[in-house]
């Protein structure tokens, strides 16, 4: 057993070189390779977090610009709207103040033209009541001529 255990205690010191070497590799490869790349890889999430938060900022940026945009537009129909209304309102007045006038015009002309036959008619019957008076006379005097002939 002590025999073994020389063996043993020659294994464990033939493999303390290995074990300090290995101790030696594993802080050598930690600071020289695992080191810069986890710095690296932190540096490249902070990026890529980093550019996905500009990116949402971004879009939150656009959004608020196209909410703006469709407001302002919005608002711009309806002043439109508002003014098409106004205009249709002054042609619908101005409209019915011609048509209004045209009224007036076609009765004073009516009127007008009513005293012209009103007048024209008393004349007619003036002249028919002349004629008729002369026509009454020339008969009478034929009647009676024929009378005392």
């Amino acid at each position: 057993m002590e025999a073994t255990l020389n063996a043993l205690g020659g294994i464990l010191l033939n493999a303390i070189p290995t074990f300090l070497l290995f101790l030696f590799l594993h802080f050598y490869l930690k600071s020289v390779f695992f080191g810069p790349m986890e710095k690296v890889l932190h540096e490249r999430n902070e990026a890529t977090a980093g550019a996905r938060r500009r990116a949402q900022d971004s879009l939150a940026k656009a959004e608020e610009k196209s909410r703006q945009y469709e407001e302002t537009l919005r608002t711009a129909r309806n002043e439109i709207y508002k003014e098409q209304e106004e205009q249709r309102k002054q042609w619908q007045a101005e409209q019915a103040a011609q048509i209004a006038d045209a009224a007036g015009k076609s009765k004073a002309a009516l009127a007008v033209a009513r005293e012209q036959l009103a007048a024209e008619t008393a004349a007619a019957r003036q002249g028919l009541e002349i004629d008729a008076r002369e026509l009454a006379s020339r008969i009478a005097a034929q009647v009676l001529e024929g009378r005392a002939a």
